[in-house]
């Protein structure tokens, strides 16, 4: 079996539950031959619907993903705190060495609404993990790179790069940020030898869209359903193909993109 990131490490953030978008990127490229340094946060898994996953089992699955000869190592870490972001490619390196790949797939999910409940700590709640962390995570992973073949970032965006999320205005936001400034980074990154892009998944069903642990009115998510034309949700896989082929030396020609992978999902 080809293995194309065999020698290359990657980290890979929010890989705390078997059903997220980051357990299947991780697991994605553990089977093209890359080290791994997983971050996963359970605590915050813990407060949602959803619920958190057994930590060790995520492990396991992904250790069994690697291919001969790769490592895998982990470390749990909030990203919310200001030290965050640089513990985390601090932790990645001590473990496994000079980073080739940063996938910042965490986000804080909850805690938020339209424009008139938003409030400074639902805003800053949101942007400190998802934009700050990822911006300093960037930072941190940059600093560290030696400008050799293969260097890549990828950042994921939100659904309101395509049409409006107005019961999610802290989210949104904070998503926002980053596909705003995708190609401003890029432009500065592949000056050190980086290409950054950013996936916006649409609706992927990690938990929140099944009716056992959904986190919206069962309407809604008859709502959302309808407007896949291929009459089923996304799931994690399906962003993760996206990621793996970015990373890899197939997709080295792209760069400073916002790439939307949502199966057609119809907004009107």
């Amino acid at each position: 079996m080809s293995s194309p990131l065999a020698g290359r490490t990657a980290v890979v953030t929010g890989a705390s539950r078997r059903r997220g978008i980051g357990f299947a990127v991780a697991a994605r490229l553990a089977a093209m031959g890359a080290n791994l340094f997983v971050h996963h946060f359970a605590p915050h898994d813990a407060e949602q619907p959803w619920g958190a996953d057994s930590v060790d089992d995520v492990l396991a699955e992904l250790r069994g993903r690697l291919t001969s000869g790769a490592r895998l190592a982990s470390g749990s870490i909030d990203l919310a705190d200001d030290d965050g972001a640089p513990r985390l490619v601090e932790e990645a390196r001590a473990a496994l060495g000079h980073l080739d790949i940063l996938v910042c797939n965490h986000a804080r999910s909850g805690g938020d609404g339209p424009l008139d409940v938003q409030s400074p700590a639902m805003l800053d709640a949101h942007w400190r993990v998802n934009t700050r962390s990822t911006l300093l995570a960037t930072q941190a992973f940059a600093a560290q790179h030696d400008g050799r073949e293969g260097g890549r970032v990828v950042w994921f965006t939100s659904g309101q790069v395509a049409g409006p999320m107005p019961g999610e205005i802290a989210y949104a936001t904070s998503k926002a940020a980053l596909a705003g400034v995708t190609a401003s980074v890029a432009d500065w990154l592949a000056e050190r030898g980086i290409l950054l892009n950013t996936v916006n998944p649409g609706p992927v069903n990690t938990g929140y869209l099944d009716e056992e642990t959904r986190d919206r009115p069962s309407e809604v998510l008859r709502e959302v359903l309808a407007r896949f034309p291929g009459g089923r949700f996304g799931e994690p896989d399906d962003p993760a193909r996206l990621v793996a082929w970015l990373v890899s030396d197939e997709g080295r020609w792209v760069v400073g993109q916002v790439v939307s992978t949502e199966g057609g999902f119809r907004r009107t």
